[in-house]
């Protein structure tokens, strides 16, 4: 893996993914321990609130590398706490920034700023759309930083392990189904903002357009996953850019 060698040279790696459940750095951690187990221990995550405040998610999150943040889908939810909020977004963002600075770091964040949801109407699970500010932002932590950064599009399958309910909930409490199914992780080469962006006329339009490719790369890997795990296609599943492995074979 290009970004293994990356990290021992003292680089900053960011894997920007989508979001499925609060276990998700659980089942990252868990399929990445017998080929990276240093990276599966090492890992930090950006991570929601309600990982560390909602009882049921609590354990999913023990052991794990957290920097927490609220998501702007609930910054408002409760008035009177919307500046405590923002002063610890704060303080996360600093915490990071000093992580980046001192290099080999591999940050894991899911910049639509909640959990995928199934389409109202088909029912079918696709990655939410990503927050184009929130990509920048870590784009910009990274290229300031005085260790080289790179950023990886990461795609994960796994919310039929404890599947959100349809529509976003404002209190901690969530009624939550837990079940056995097979999970999948993929990660696509590194995606390059000034080559994606050199016919870009303006910040803004560049800004977009990075994060659309880091979005439809994550799409793309997660419907390979998709027929691995749902179509039973397995390893028939990969193509040139996934090629799929079984971790404890």
């Amino acid at each position: 893996m290009k970004w293994k060698k990356q990290l021992k040279q003292g680089h900053n790696i960011v894997l920007i993914s989508n979001h499925q459940t609060e276990a998700d750095p659980a089942v990252i951690a868990l399929l990445l321990e017998k080929t990276c187990p240093r990276i599966a221990e090492t890992l930090v995550y950006v991570a929601g609130d309600r990982v560390v405040t909602d009882p049921l998610c609590k354990p999913f999150s023990m052991g794990r590398n957290l920097l927490c943040v609220y998501s702007k889908k609930h910054m408002n939810d409760i008035p009177e706490l919307v500046d405590m909020k923002k002063r610890a977004n704060t303080r996360s963002l600093k915490e990071m920034a000093m992580l980046v600075r001192s290099g080999s770091q591999i940050i894991w964040i899911a910049p639509s700023g909640g959990r995928d949801r199934p389409d109202a109407v088909t029912g079918e699970w696709y990655p939410a759309p990503f927050d184009a500010s929130s990509v920048d932002n870590m784009r910009r932590l990274v290229e300031h930083s005085t260790a080289p950064g790179h950023i990886y599009p990461l795609a994960l399958l796994c919310h039929d392990i404890m599947p959100p309910p349809p529509q976003l909930e404002k209190q901690i409490g969530e009624r939550r189904m837990i079940s056995f199914h097979g999970v999948g992780v993929s990660v696509a080469p590194e995606i390059n903002f000034k080559e994606v962006t050199a016919s870009c006329e303006n910040q803004e339009e560049a800004k977009e357009a990075f994060s659309k490719a880091l979005y439809d790369s994550v799409n793309e890997q997660y419907n390979v996953l998709k027929s691995a795990i749902y179509g039973y296609n397995g390893f028939g599943a990969s193509n040139s850019i996934v090629s799929l492995s079984q971790p404890w074979h």
